[in-house]
């Protein structure tokens, strides 16, 4: 608490940043850890097989009692495949992926806005030392004048701090966001293939 209030008003904002960081990361890791649980690799595997062997209606009720992510998207095209089946699987794995992709966004900014705001502090806070430097008497001025730096010098810390620890868990957010566009790529592929041939699937 005397770094904080040593650090100047910026410490106010910077720790809004931070708290809204740590919200968006423990949000997205219960996020992950829930989808990595359902998880069902093998489920998606004998969707194919099914579609492949053109017993459609099996593969559909087998993904509807899936929780898999991946699963849920076979179901969808599959259901949508009279439309257009590589349309219908996109718009769902769009909708997939924005799932993941919630939050980033926001971690990003904080990131970004973290070392800014240290960096605005910074200015607050040698602007206070030039002030108290302009006063002539620097005997008396010398509590300002270290007050000054002192700030500066904590508001950058503790933005640099906040913007390094947040690129941590921002990285292995986007790591499995890929890891989710490769798992629906290789199902769109097996499934590309699989129309490729049987023909059109019924």
């Amino acid at each position: 608490m005397d770094l904080f209030e040593k650090g100047g008003p910026i410490m106010w904002p910077i720790l809004l940043v931070s708290l809204f960081a740590v919200t968006v990361v423990i949000e997205r890791l219960i996020f992950l850890f829930r989808e990595r649980t359902a998880r069902q690799p093998e489920v998606v595997e004998k969707m194919l097989e099914l579609v492949e062997a053109r017993d459609v209606e099996r593969a559909l009720a087998l993904g509807q009692q899936s929780s898999d992510y991946v699963a849920r998207i076979l179901v969808y095209a599959l259901s949508h495949r009279e439309h257009s089946l590589a349309n219908a699987f996109m718009r769902a794995a769009n909708k997939e992926l924005n799932r993941f992709q919630q939050g980033l966004a926001a971690l990003d900014t904080c990131i970004t806005a973290a070392p800014l705001l240290g960096l605005l502090g910074t200015v607050t806070g040698m602007m206070a030392t030039f002030g108290a430097l302009g006063d002539g008497d620097l005997g008396a001025s010398a509590s300002k004048i270290t007050g000054g730096v002192g700030e500066a010098l904590i508001a950058t810390a503790c933005g640099l701090v906040i913007a390094i620890l947040g690129l941590f868990p921002y990285n292995v957010l986007s790591a499995t966001v890929e890891t989710a566009k490769h798992d629906i790529a290789d199902a769109s592929h097996a499934l590309e293939l699989i129309i490729k041939k049987s023909g059109d699937i019924k």
